[in-house]
């Protein structure tokens, strides 16, 4: 079951996310009321993860493909104890953004 992170955590959270990704693999598939749910990406490298709190955009750097969440309003990670499997974002329109990583990501302690 997924969990949420609280907003104030967000940076640092992805932060751990970002120093743990060596040999990561990702894909991103976008889902609203509006378009269904469609794939953005295929399987790529995930490069990094970051929130910018001032301009209020979440940045996700696989290669070749830079995907900008702006203004999240929720984000929730899925994983086992110390994993990560798949992040949520869900944005200010109510559309969600699911990151899946092919392998499950053992995350830095905090």
């Amino acid at each position: 079951m997924a969990q949420a992170i609280d907003k104030s955590q967000w940076a640092q959270y992805l932060g751990r996310i970002s120093q743990a990704l060596e040999n990561s693999t990702a894909e991103i598939e976008v889902a609203s009321l509006e378009l269904g749910s469609q794939p953005e990406t295929d399987w790529l490298p995930l490069i990094g993860i970051s929130y910018d709190d001032k301009d209020d955009v979440i940045d996700i750097a696989l290669e070749g493909v830079d995907h900008i969440v702006n203004h999240p309003k929720q984000l929730r990670a899925d994983g086992e104890l110390g994993t990560l499997r798949t992040l949520e974002i869900r944005d200010s329109e109510g559309a969600q953004h699911l990151v899946r990583l092919k392998d499950a990501l053992l995350l830095p302690a905090s």
